[in-house]
């Protein structure tokens, strides 16, 4: 007789398998299965030049939930968060700015640039903190339907009232802004230098189709603001043996727990009987039973690709095909004879140990943004780069290194040829603009990695190559991701739930999105039996 799960998990990336380590804790039967013969998704490490381990697409760590951590005990399995001190960024002229995890150090150096800038910084940090805390909270919570009758959406609805109720009136008037400005717009509000501004706008772009001055960035600015390491927010770090060795720890909690993880077994349908999922059928016929089925892969390939649309309401499928991707971003990995040698700041230093951001000034920026709009990638793109293997030696030969450069804009859809004709003009672009700021970068490449949007698509499935499936913008948040009624991880086809970044609470290398998922899958069916 064929071997029946409680739970097939659709996608072995580190939503997918949050999900199922918590799903085989509650003691279910879990098998997770993974097309690629990696696992992690886009939190992957590969050794793409011989000796030079990438972090392939994400490359930086920390949204990953603290609870998740503990609770599935990370550490233990290999886990090791090295921090990531700060952002340095070249200016044409010769001058940088560069702030670091030292908020003094910081202070000192903004007021090289504005004593003002350098007074409104700490007012500044303040703010966003009261930001981070109220909205903290939302990440770990299951979204409620404003529509429903239900006491406990309503429960909700009025616990974040009353919570914004609770903030001082400058906090309130903060946190409508920024649901509602662009992040250039907000920053505007608060300081004067603008490659300050520039440089910490950036993060209210990452992964959408926006640019620094278009509404609803400055939410996004918070997202990624939230992010945070031992309990202080704006932290960020490397996994020690890069991003993949995230999803390696989360893959030895689940095994740990009892989940099965089978690689190499991409999934062709969703099999659906009576409105309710049965399994699923894999790319080589066989057939996989199950009692419920949680697909931590785009909407797209969910409900287009795996589902035949009779299965599905009509309003569903329009909702579905409306739902925005838009990849925009691209990764160009250097493998590095030696390290690059900045002219702002020559020869080694702790200023290489943090990121790099070449994002000079506001209009460099929006102008960048302006040529995506017309489907061109840019030719003056914003770059954020780490060397990772300053912090984390193994990852590269003694004496050599790894340049990771995530960058923007490399529009997925093109307005005259294709990437995979414009792959390598765009990777000369990217080292031709790093090489202004830091002229021998050229003469020490060793091995490079060009990676468009088209290439995120086919190697890991993301849709049009979006890097958080799914844009971060206004309409398609909280309780309308990915679809206005079906925020809460469950779909129309009964017991088939969805555990992706295109839930609540969205991108990055978070796994909320998988945790949650898992709450709401063990409430709908109970605990397993082992």
């Amino acid at each position: 007789m064929p071997k029946k799960y409680d739970v097939i998990v659709i996608g072995g990336g580190h939503n997918g398998l949050v999900n199922a380590a918590y799903l085989a804790r509650a003691g279910k039967k879990v098998l997770v299965l993974e097309r690629r013969y990696v696992l992690g998704g886009a939190a992957v490490t590969e050794e793409i030049v011989p000796g030079f381990k990438f972090s392939v697409f994400s490359y930086v760590v920390s949204l990953l939930r603290p609870e998740i951590i503990r609770d599935l005990d990370l550490p233990r399995h290999g886990l090791e968060i090295l921090p990531l001190d700060g952002t340095m960024t070249p200016m044409p002229n010769g001058d940088y700015l560069w702030r670091v995890n030292d908020h003094a150090k910081t202070r000192r150096e903004l007021d090289r640039h504005s004593k003002l800038d350098a007074e409104a910084y700490d007012e500044f940090a303040q703010s966003m903190v009261a930001m981070c805390r109220f909205v903290k909270p939302i990440l770990g919570m299951i979204p409620p339907d404003p529509t429903s009758l239900d006491p406990r959406d309503w429960k909700k609805l009025a616990f974040l009232g009353k919570r914004f109720q609770s903030l001082a009136a400058e906090d309130k008037y903060n946190l409508v802004q920024l649901m509602t400005m662009s992040a250039a717009d907000f920053l505007d509000q608060w300081f004067e230098t603008d490659v300050l501004k520039a440089t910490m706008s950036a993060s209210g772009i990452i992964g959408t189709f926006l640019g620094v001055r278009s509404t609803g960035t400055a939410y996004v600015l918070l997202h990624h603001y939230m992010g945070e390491i031992d309990g202080a927010f704006r932290s960020w770090g490397f996994s020690r043996g890069g991003t993949g060795a995230i999803s390696s720890a989360i893959g030895a909690a689940a095994r740990e727990a009892g989940a099965e993880i089978r690689m190499e077994a991409p999934v062709a349908r969703i099999m659906v009987k009576n409105g309710s999922a049965q399994g699923v059928a894999l790319e080589t016929g066989e057939e996989i039973h199950a009692d419920a089925v949680s697909s931590s892969v785009d909407p797209n390939l969910t409900f287009l690709k795996f589902i035949e649309s009779r299965e599905l309401p009509g309003y569903f499928l329009e909702e579905v095909r409306r739902y925005k991707y838009r990849g925009s971003s691209g990764k160009v990995n250097l493998a590095l004879d030696e390290l690059p040698n900045f002219k702002c700041l020559p020869g080694p230093g702790r200023h290489l140990r943090g990121a790099i951001s070449i994002s000079p000034s506001t209009e460099y920026m929006e102008r960048a943004y302006d040529q995506a709009k017309y489907g061109e990638y840019s030719r003056r793109p914003y770059i954020d780069m780490v060397i990772p293997s300053l912090t984390d030696p193994s990852v590269a030969p003694p004496g050599k290194h790894v340049l990771s450069c995530f960058v923007q804009y490399a529009p997925y859809k093109l307005s005259s040829g294709t990437w995979d004709e414009q792959r390598e003009a765009f990777g000369d672009t990217v080292i031709e603009t790093i090489a202004e700021y830091a002229p021998n970068l050229k003469d020490i490449i060793i091995g490079k990695q060009v990676i468009t949007p088209l290439d995120i698509e086919r190697q890991t499935g993301l849709t049009e190559g979006n890097i958080f499936q799914g844009e971060l913008s206004l309409e398609q948040l909280f309780f309308l991701r990915p679809v206005a009624g079906w925020a809460r991880y469950r779909t129309p086809i009964r017991k088939l739930y969805m555990c992706g970044s295109a839930t609540h609470p969205g991108g990055g290398v978070m796994g909320a999105p998988g945790r949650l998922a898992a709450l709401e899958i063990l409430r709908d069916t109970g605990k397993g039996k082992r």
